[in-house]
């Protein structure tokens, strides 16, 4: 029985609507962005980046909403990475290389206390959930351009079978960021196992190159696959930061 001790909650917020866009990536491109301590995690042979847009709502930092920082869209570029415990076992993470948000002082934070790759972006969004179906659309502006992501799919969740791509993507519950090349920040991110909805038709411009950086690029132009989570209340505890021996 892991009898580890919890560490203090940082931030609690929802989050909803997460369009995944998924992306097979040679490992190499990865490779020099992995923490230390951690390695890549694959999925029946592949490696995996996925740009996620969605909405953070109802944002507690320590117990306190801020003031016009509660709700806001992400954008962000993210892959997987896993890392053993003393005890053996395999903590499942993720990885961000960009995150995008309209809020500065939440980039600010972020960078400061975790180092994240935070950066501001102005964002627009637009969510139609109907008996019907359900559409969602992110729009942010980076680089003098607008860049959109959008899915249309199914109106019901249904949940995600073991094994799957979906449930590879959804169901990492690690925060892994670089501090430097010797230590890495971990954190832990709780949410209840998540549902998703299939989707019947996805979309996205953006300018890969200048937003992510051209080694990104080419991997960027077909996904293998996008779906939408159904999201949950989240909590982030506070970090621990790992050396390598």
């Amino acid at each position: 029985m892991n009898m580890e001790k919890k560490r203090p909650v940082f931030l609690r917020a929802a989050w909803h609507y997460l369009i995944m866009a998924n992306y097979v990536i040679d490992p190499d491109v990865l490779q020099p962005l992995v923490p230390a301590c951690t390695e890549l995690d694959f999925h029946q042979g592949k490696t995996y980046v996925s740009i996620v847009g969605f909405r953070f709502l109802n944002t507690r930092v320590l117990g306190v909403p801020f003031p016009f920082h509660k709700n806001f869209t992400e954008v962000n570029l993210r892959f997987y990475v896993r890392r053993q415990t003393e005890g053996g076992n395999w903590r499942r993470g993720t990885v961000f290389v960009s995150e995008l948000v309209p809020k500065p002082a939440v980039a600010l934070l972020a960078n400061t206390l975790y180092r994240e790759q935070y950066a501001y972006a102005p964002m627009r969004y637009n969510i139609l959930h109907t008996g019907e179906e359900l559409r969602v659309y992110y729009r942010w502006k980076k680089y003098q351009s607008w860049h959109h992501l959008y899915a249309r799919a199914h109106a019901n969740p249904q949940p995600m079978e073991e094994g799957s791509t979906e449930e590879f993507i959804a169901e990492h519950y690690w925060g892994y960021n670089r501090y430097s090349d010797r230590y890495t920040m971990e954190y832990a991110v709780e949410h209840p196992r998540w549902q998703y909805y299939p989707v019947r038709d996805f979309g996205i411009k953006a300018d890969f190159a200048k937003l992510y950086g051209r080694s990104f690029e080419p991997y960027l132009r077909q996904a293998e696959s996008a779906f939408v989570l159904h999201g949950s209340d989240v909590l982030i505890r506070q970090g621990n930061k790992l050396r390598k021996q």
